[in-house]
């Protein structure tokens, strides 16, 4: 769909999707994308087939969605909380032309399971706030602090919603900070998620890790593997092989 045909409203622009040939509506008003939606985007599990059902809580401005889309064929929804970052999405969507692969709900993910039922999806992805409420004052704008802040759903409120949404053997995806891995695996083996595969981000190697990606089981056995760190920037302080072909493609398809 052409950009004219899409209204955008006071302080919101239109970026381009990395090489997917996709845009997306985006404002300095509100919480913009950043590179932890991309990695998870590139590490979640999902089905590929049309029958597939895949869900992305705390969808913010619709990126993950539109994101997967390049990945697989299955149906693709989000479930955003804040009305105005939900009508963003919509339009992305619909600036894509993705109506048909992609839908975006506006509602509490704490209540969605009594609209569609227990284990529904496939497959969910998830990149919820990472800070708890601990009383310290929150210099940030509504939208800002919703969404780095658990002040509509805490980390257990986003897994118990995950347990009820994910069928039996089907898998969530998070991203997360590693200082709360601890917090984040005991409260998914309380909510039958088994953590199956974790991989930790480094800004450079050498440095802690600041960024965890983590896939659980819904019903799995314990097993969990341990996968090689992903490295952000070289010695040069560029960007990593890896990192280049996850935002441009591979080195081939660049030339």
């Amino acid at each position: 769909m052409n950009i004219d045909n899409i209204m955008l409203k006071e302080s919101e622009r239109v970026d381009d999707l990395l090489t997917h040939d996709l845009r997306i509506i985006q404002s300095d008003e509100v919480f913009s994308f950043s590179m932890d939606a991309v990695l998870l985007a590139r590490f979640a599990s999902i089905p590929t087939t049309t029958k597939g059902r895949v869900l992305d809580l705390c969808t913010g401005n619709g990126v993950i969605p539109l994101l997967l889309t390049s990945r697989t064929k299955a149906s693709i929804e989000g479930i955003e909380i804040q009305p105005r970052l939900a009508d963003m999405a919509r339009r992305s969507v619909a600036l894509n032309g993705l109506e048909d692969s992609v839908v975006i709900r506006e509602g509490d993910l704490r209540e969605l399971y009594k609209e569609t039922g227990h284990g529904v999806y496939d497959a969910i992805t998830v990149n919820p706030p990472y800070m708890p409420m601990n009383g310290s004052d929150i210099k940030l704008n509504e939208h800002q602090a919703i969404a780095r802040h658990e002040i509509h759903c805490t980390l257990e409120e986003v897994l118990q919603a995950c347990s009820r949404l994910v069928r039996t053997g089907g898998k969530v995806n998070m991203v997360h900070k590693p200082q709360r891995l601890g917090e984040l695996m005991t409260l998914m083996r309380e909510n039958r998620l088994e953590p199956k595969r974790i991989r930790f981000v480094h800004s450079r190697a050498g440095s802690e890790a600041n960024m965890v990606l983590i896939e659980a089981l819904r019903d799995g056995k314990p097993e969990v593997r341990i996968l090689p760190p992903l490295i952000v920037y070289n010695e040069q302080n560029d960007y990593c092989q890896e990192l280049l072909d996850i935002y441009y493609g591979s080195k081939e398809k660049r030339n």
